[in-house]
């Protein structure tokens, strides 16, 4: 399968061709929806999209011994929250199913 980078803009273009919809219009809702769901994981919530899957925020442990591969040098990592995402029923069975190109 051949990888292609797909931005925010190459969104807004595949939305406008749908639809009817300004691409004016189509960027407000897309930075809109952006915006809310960072601020949503910002405060520890989980988003859940049916049939796409669910973002949230993860708590990783801390290390008491971390190392940087390019100084070398040892450090302490505090627990910390990452973003996650976790595909839904849907999108993996369609992801299952993709074909090697």
């Amino acid at each position: 399968m051949s990888e292609i980078k797909v931005t925010k803009s190459d969104l807004i273009d595949a939305v406008y061709k749908s639809t009817d919809i300004e691409k004016q219009n189509i960027q407000k809702v897309i930075d809109s929806f952006l915006l809310h769901t960072r601020e949503y994981l910002e405060k520890g919530n989980t988003i859940e999209l049916r049939g796409f899957g669910t973002f949230e925020a993860r708590l990783r442990k801390g290390r008491s011994s971390a190392r940087n591969p390019k100084t070398g040098e040892t450090f302490k990592v505090e627990p910390h929250y990452v973003a996650a995402f976790r595909a839904g029923q849907i999108l993996k069975e369609k992801l299952w199913n993709l074909k090697k190109k």
